[in-house]
């Protein structure tokens, strides 16, 4: 139920919240003629969630600067588990974002939980063709856009990446980032951080070095949304989510979560 209201909405307290409505649904219902308990919850939380796309993205209309999914620790530390796909990626949330509702409902459910047609139908109002349809759609969309797995690689450019991150070591930064690797701060107007995406390796590499002036900044190396990542923390308190998209042994995005509201949910939660 989680993961499908996480994959819907991108935010870890919606998605919460979603689980929380549905297990009280769940609680007041008959049960009896229900076959099928887990597709049963799953298509009761994705109903929900898809109630609130509507309000998520007219909150983003005027959210402060880049919006970036809500992290979610996802490797040994986290403190639930959740399914791990390549739907649950960070690069693929923001594909995702570019989704109709419709499409990302559709898409979610049958590429991450295997719900047949039908019962998708059920939860969008349509027939089981016209979600086909949706599915098809949003397949092709997230086909072009959608950027490929890190891979084996990704441990060992984390490694390098960190390494090079905490010795303020501009050179070797610069030989791990891609030549048009862009930077993306999520601030959410509480907390500086760039209102533009920042592009190109040496810009990109200045503006991380300029965060890490202080010596008292720590990164830890953690699984984020099922990739690779880092926790940043300033005196012990966590102040950063990171993840990073590599290709072909480069990092060709970094992206950093700041709002201090996103860093409560998945994140600090897994840190405890």
């Amino acid at each position: 139920m989680f993961g499908a209201a996480y994959r819907i909405t991108g935010s870890v307290a919606d998605a919460e919240d979603v689980v929380q409505d549905t297990w009280l649904r769940a609680a007041k219902a008959s049960l009896a003629d229900v076959r099928d308990l887990r597709a049963w919850l799953i298509t009761v939380a994705a109903r929900r969630a898809y109630d609130l796309l509507g309000s998520a993205h007219a909150r983003r209309v005027d959210y402060v600067g880049p919006w970036l999914p809500e992290p979610l620790l996802t490797g040994p530390d986290a403190a639930e588990p959740v399914l791990v796909d390549e739907t649950l990626g960070t690069a693929m949330l923001l594909v995702m974002e570019e989704l109709s509702p419709p499409e990302r409902v559709a898409f979610v459910l049958y590429r991450a939980f295997g719900v047949p047609y039908d019962r998708i139908a059920d939860v969008l109002g349509k027939t089981p063709a016209a979600c086909r349809q949706l599915v098809s759609r949003a397949r092709r969309k997230v086909a072009a856009a959608a950027p490929p797995p890190a891979g084996p690689e990704g441990a060992r450019v984390l490694a390098a990446f960190r390494a090079a991150y905490e010795r303020r070591d501009e050179a070797a930064l610069l030989a791990l980032l891609d030549p048009d690797a862009a930077y993306t701060t999520d601030g959410g107007g509480r907390v500086f951080a760039a209102r533009k995406v920042v592009r190109g390796a040496v810009r990109v590499a200045t503006a991380l070095l300029r965060t890490a002036v202080r010596n008292d900044f720590r990164a830890t190396p953690a699984e984020v949304n099922g990739g690779p990542g880092l926790l940043i923390h300033r005196a012990g308190r966590l102040v950063a989510v990171d993840t990073l998209e590599i290709a072909d042994g480069r990092v060709v995005a970094y992206r950093r979560v700041l709002n201090p509201a996103k860093l409560d949910g998945g994140a600090r939660r897994g840190t405890r």
